[in-house]
Protein backbone atom coordinates (compact mmCIF):
# COMPACT_ATOMS: atom_id res chain seq x y z
CA UNK A 1 0.00 0.00 0.00
CA UNK A 2 2.74 2.27 0.53
CA UNK A 3 4.72 1.64 -2.58
CA UNK A 4 0.87 2.19 -4.02
CA UNK A 5 0.78 5.82 -2.64
CA UNK A 6 4.42 6.73 -3.54
CA UNK A 7 3.40 5.99 -7.03
CA UNK A 8 0.28 8.01 -6.89
CA UNK A 9 2.31 11.04 -5.54
CA UNK A 10 4.60 10.52 -8.71
CA UNK A 11 1.62 10.76 -10.78
CA UNK A 12 0.05 13.85 -9.69
CA UNK A 13 3.54 15.04 -9.44
CA UNK A 14 3.62 15.02 -13.31
CA UNK A 15 0.41 15.95 -13.44
CA UNK A 16 1.43 19.30 -11.63
CA UNK A 17 4.48 19.68 -13.56
CA UNK A 18 2.65 19.24 -17.21
CA UNK A 19 -0.23 21.82 -15.75
CA UNK A 20 0.09 24.46 -18.08
CA UNK A 21 -2.12 27.70 -17.38
CA UNK A 22 -4.00 29.42 -20.42
CA UNK A 23 -1.59 31.30 -22.62
CA UNK A 24 -1.75 34.86 -21.53
CA UNK A 25 -2.74 38.27 -23.52
CA UNK A 26 1.24 39.07 -24.06
CA UNK A 27 2.45 35.60 -25.11
CA UNK A 28 1.23 36.23 -28.96
CA UNK A 29 3.61 39.44 -28.75
CA UNK A 30 6.38 38.30 -26.97
CA UNK A 31 10.35 39.23 -28.98
CA UNK A 32 9.97 35.18 -29.70
CA UNK A 33 6.54 34.57 -31.12
CA UNK A 34 6.93 37.86 -32.89
CA UNK A 35 9.87 36.60 -35.06
CA UNK A 36 7.27 33.24 -35.59
CA UNK A 37 4.38 34.86 -36.45
CA UNK A 38 7.12 36.75 -39.49
CA UNK A 39 8.59 33.24 -40.47
CA UNK A 40 4.75 31.80 -40.62
CA UNK A 41 3.86 34.05 -42.49
CA UNK A 42 6.59 33.85 -45.01
CA UNK A 43 5.91 29.78 -44.96
CA UNK A 44 2.38 30.93 -46.05
CA UNK A 45 3.58 32.68 -49.30
CA UNK A 46 5.25 30.17 -50.30
CA UNK A 47 2.37 27.70 -50.68
CA UNK A 48 1.27 30.22 -53.26
CA UNK A 49 2.47 30.08 -56.92
CA UNK A 50 5.71 32.35 -57.03
CA UNK A 51 3.54 34.68 -59.43
CA UNK A 52 1.05 35.50 -56.55
CA UNK A 53 3.44 35.89 -53.87
CA UNK A 54 4.50 39.07 -54.14
CA UNK A 55 0.98 40.57 -54.79
CA UNK A 56 0.19 43.09 -52.30
CA UNK A 57 -3.15 40.69 -51.29
CA UNK A 58 -1.29 38.13 -50.91
CA UNK A 59 0.89 39.40 -48.58
CA UNK A 60 -2.09 41.09 -46.49
CA UNK A 61 -3.75 37.70 -46.29
CA UNK A 62 -0.67 35.76 -45.18
CA UNK A 63 0.44 38.48 -42.53
CA UNK A 64 -3.20 38.84 -41.26
CA UNK A 65 -3.46 34.81 -40.71
CA UNK A 66 -0.07 34.62 -38.84
CA UNK A 67 -0.98 37.09 -36.24
CA UNK A 68 -4.66 35.40 -35.95
CA UNK A 69 -3.34 31.78 -35.56
CA UNK A 70 -1.38 32.73 -32.70
CA UNK A 71 -3.07 35.43 -31.07
CA UNK A 72 -6.35 33.47 -31.67
CA UNK A 73 -4.79 30.63 -29.80
CA UNK A 74 -4.32 32.32 -26.89
CA UNK A 75 -7.64 33.85 -26.68
CA UNK A 76 -9.05 30.32 -27.33
CA UNK A 77 -7.04 29.02 -24.30
CA UNK A 78 -8.46 31.71 -21.84
CA UNK A 79 -12.07 31.11 -22.42
CA UNK A 80 -11.84 27.81 -22.38
CA UNK A 81 -10.14 28.18 -18.97
CA UNK A 82 -8.32 24.54 -19.61
CA UNK A 83 -5.30 24.52 -17.28
CA UNK A 84 -4.16 21.23 -18.58
CA UNK A 85 -2.55 20.86 -22.27
CA UNK A 86 -2.93 18.33 -24.62
CA UNK A 87 -3.90 14.66 -23.33
CA UNK A 88 -3.66 16.32 -19.76
CA UNK A 89 -6.81 18.12 -20.80
CA UNK A 90 -8.87 15.47 -23.06
CA UNK A 91 -8.45 13.34 -19.30
CA UNK A 92 -9.75 16.05 -17.09
CA UNK A 93 -12.70 16.60 -19.77
CA UNK A 94 -13.57 13.19 -20.00
CA UNK A 95 -13.56 12.73 -15.64
CA UNK A 96 -15.52 15.96 -15.83
CA UNK A 97 -13.06 17.71 -13.61
CA UNK A 98 -12.68 20.49 -16.56
CA UNK A 99 -15.34 22.22 -18.62
CA UNK A 100 -13.78 22.11 -21.95
CA UNK A 101 -10.25 21.33 -23.48
CA UNK A 102 -10.77 19.07 -26.10
CA UNK A 103 -8.87 18.79 -29.41
CA UNK A 104 -11.88 19.47 -31.57
CA UNK A 105 -13.18 21.95 -29.63
CA UNK A 106 -9.83 23.74 -30.20
CA UNK A 107 -10.12 23.13 -33.88
CA UNK A 108 -13.85 24.58 -34.27
CA UNK A 109 -12.49 27.41 -32.22
CA UNK A 110 -9.53 27.93 -34.37
CA UNK A 111 -11.68 27.58 -37.46
CA UNK A 112 -14.01 29.94 -36.20
CA UNK A 113 -11.21 32.83 -35.74
CA UNK A 114 -9.62 31.92 -38.94
CA UNK A 115 -13.03 32.72 -40.65
CA UNK A 116 -13.43 36.48 -40.05
CA UNK A 117 -11.86 37.50 -42.93
CA UNK A 118 -12.86 37.17 -46.59
CA UNK A 119 -9.53 35.40 -48.27
CA UNK A 120 -8.77 35.25 -51.81
CA UNK A 121 -4.85 33.53 -52.02
CA UNK A 122 -5.80 30.71 -49.11
CA UNK A 123 -8.09 28.81 -47.26
CA UNK A 124 -8.71 26.83 -44.21
CA UNK A 125 -9.39 23.53 -43.50
CA UNK A 126 -9.74 20.87 -41.04
CA UNK A 127 -7.32 17.39 -40.57
CA UNK A 128 -7.32 14.49 -38.13
CA UNK A 129 -5.03 12.25 -36.89
CA UNK A 130 -5.53 8.47 -36.03
CA UNK A 131 -9.48 9.19 -37.40
CA UNK A 132 -11.44 6.87 -34.44
CA UNK A 133 -8.81 5.68 -32.75
CA UNK A 134 -7.83 6.81 -28.69
CA UNK A 135 -5.02 8.54 -30.09
CA UNK A 136 -7.14 10.84 -32.56
CA UNK A 137 -5.98 14.69 -32.91
CA UNK A 138 -7.96 17.33 -34.90
CA UNK A 139 -6.53 20.34 -36.05
CA UNK A 140 -6.64 23.07 -38.62
CA UNK A 141 -4.51 24.12 -41.36
CA UNK A 142 -4.02 26.46 -43.91
CA UNK A 143 -3.29 25.74 -47.87
CA UNK A 144 -3.43 27.63 -50.46
CA UNK A 145 -6.70 28.58 -52.44
CA UNK A 146 -6.00 26.62 -55.57
CA UNK A 147 -3.82 23.91 -53.27
CA UNK A 148 -4.58 20.23 -52.00
CA UNK A 149 -3.70 17.80 -48.61
CA UNK A 150 -1.26 17.63 -47.77
CA UNK A 151 0.39 20.83 -49.17
CA UNK A 152 -0.23 23.02 -46.13
CA UNK A 153 0.71 23.98 -42.78
CA UNK A 154 -0.92 22.64 -39.85
CA UNK A 155 -2.04 24.43 -36.61
CA UNK A 156 -2.88 22.95 -33.43
CA UNK A 157 -3.64 25.55 -30.10
CA UNK A 158 -4.39 22.18 -28.11
CA UNK A 159 -1.06 20.55 -27.75
CA UNK A 160 0.15 23.27 -25.46
CA UNK A 161 -2.57 25.04 -24.60
CA UNK A 162 -2.76 27.90 -26.78
CA UNK A 163 0.60 28.18 -27.62
CA UNK A 164 0.22 27.46 -31.20
CA UNK A 165 1.82 24.46 -32.76
CA UNK A 166 2.87 24.94 -36.25
CA UNK A 167 3.61 21.51 -38.44
CA UNK A 168 3.73 21.36 -42.12
CA UNK A 169 1.40 18.80 -43.14
CA UNK A 170 3.74 17.20 -46.01
CA UNK A 171 6.12 16.09 -43.60
CA UNK A 172 3.84 14.04 -41.08
CA UNK A 173 2.85 10.29 -41.12
CA UNK A 174 0.61 10.12 -44.36
CA UNK A 175 -0.65 6.86 -43.31
CA UNK A 176 -2.15 8.79 -39.70
CA UNK A 177 -2.87 12.44 -40.93
CA UNK A 178 -5.83 13.01 -43.62
CA UNK A 179 -8.24 16.05 -44.61
CA UNK A 180 -11.01 15.76 -42.97
CA UNK A 181 -13.41 18.13 -45.38
CA UNK A 182 -16.57 16.61 -43.69
CA UNK A 183 -16.05 18.81 -40.72
CA UNK A 184 -16.12 21.38 -42.50
CA UNK A 185 -19.96 20.68 -43.94
CA UNK A 186 -20.96 20.85 -40.59
CA UNK A 187 -19.18 23.92 -39.52
CA UNK A 188 -18.53 26.15 -42.62
CA UNK A 189 -22.26 26.79 -42.65
CA UNK A 190 -21.88 28.56 -39.43
CA UNK A 191 -18.57 30.23 -39.25
CA UNK A 192 -18.83 31.54 -42.66
CA UNK A 193 -16.15 33.96 -44.31
CA UNK A 194 -16.62 37.32 -42.40
CA UNK A 195 -19.38 35.85 -39.51
CA UNK A 196 -19.94 38.06 -36.99
CA UNK A 197 -19.79 35.35 -33.81
CA UNK A 198 -17.77 36.15 -31.27
CA UNK A 199 -14.40 34.81 -29.92
CA UNK A 200 -17.05 32.91 -26.83
CA UNK A 201 -18.79 31.40 -29.15
CA UNK A 202 -19.24 27.70 -29.17
CA UNK A 203 -20.43 25.34 -31.89
CA UNK A 204 -20.98 22.18 -30.23
CA UNK A 205 -21.96 22.43 -26.64
CA UNK A 206 -21.67 19.24 -23.30
CA UNK A 207 -25.81 19.08 -22.38
CA UNK A 208 -27.22 17.69 -19.36
CA UNK A 209 -27.08 13.87 -21.00
CA UNK A 210 -23.11 14.44 -21.28
CA UNK A 211 -23.15 14.23 -24.95
CA UNK A 212 -22.19 17.26 -27.62
CA UNK A 213 -25.13 18.71 -29.38
CA UNK A 214 -24.99 21.91 -31.86
CA UNK A 215 -25.33 25.11 -29.70
CA UNK A 216 -28.98 25.93 -31.71
CA UNK A 217 -30.41 21.92 -30.67
CA UNK A 218 -32.63 22.36 -27.40
CA UNK A 219 -30.63 20.35 -25.46
CA UNK A 220 -27.39 22.64 -25.90
CA UNK A 221 -29.55 25.54 -24.93
CA UNK A 222 -31.07 23.74 -21.42
CA UNK A 223 -27.25 22.92 -20.81
CA UNK A 224 -24.64 24.48 -18.14
CA UNK A 225 -22.13 25.04 -20.58
CA UNK A 226 -24.53 26.81 -22.87
CA UNK A 227 -25.18 28.92 -19.87
CA UNK A 228 -21.53 29.30 -19.15
CA UNK A 229 -20.90 30.59 -23.34
CA UNK A 230 -23.51 32.78 -22.75
CA UNK A 231 -22.56 34.81 -20.16
CA UNK A 232 -18.62 34.42 -21.77
CA UNK A 233 -20.50 36.24 -24.34
CA UNK A 234 -22.20 38.73 -22.29
CA UNK A 235 -18.96 39.77 -20.04
CA UNK A 236 -16.89 39.37 -23.65
CA UNK A 237 -19.49 42.51 -25.03
CA UNK A 238 -18.52 44.89 -22.27
CA UNK A 239 -15.08 43.94 -21.97
CA UNK A 240 -14.43 44.10 -25.96
CA UNK A 241 -16.15 47.53 -26.47
CA UNK A 242 -18.01 46.63 -29.65
CA UNK A 243 -15.09 43.99 -30.98
CA UNK A 244 -15.67 40.56 -31.98
CA UNK A 245 -12.53 39.18 -30.44
CA UNK A 246 -10.70 40.26 -27.11
CA UNK A 247 -7.11 40.05 -29.08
Amino acid sequence: MHIYRQYLLIAFSMILLIGCTPASLDHPYSESITERRAELKDELLALLPKEDRGKHIAQQEAIWLADTAYAAAAAISRINDSNFPGWSGNNFVNMNWQDRGLCWQYQHDMYRELRRRKLAFFRVGACVRDQGDMSEHNCVYIAAKSGSWPLAWVLDAWMWNGRLKVDAAWEMDADRWEDIPEVLDRIAPVYTEEHRYPVEHWYRIKTFRGEYAPFWSDDARRSEQYARMYQNILDGEKARCGKLTNY
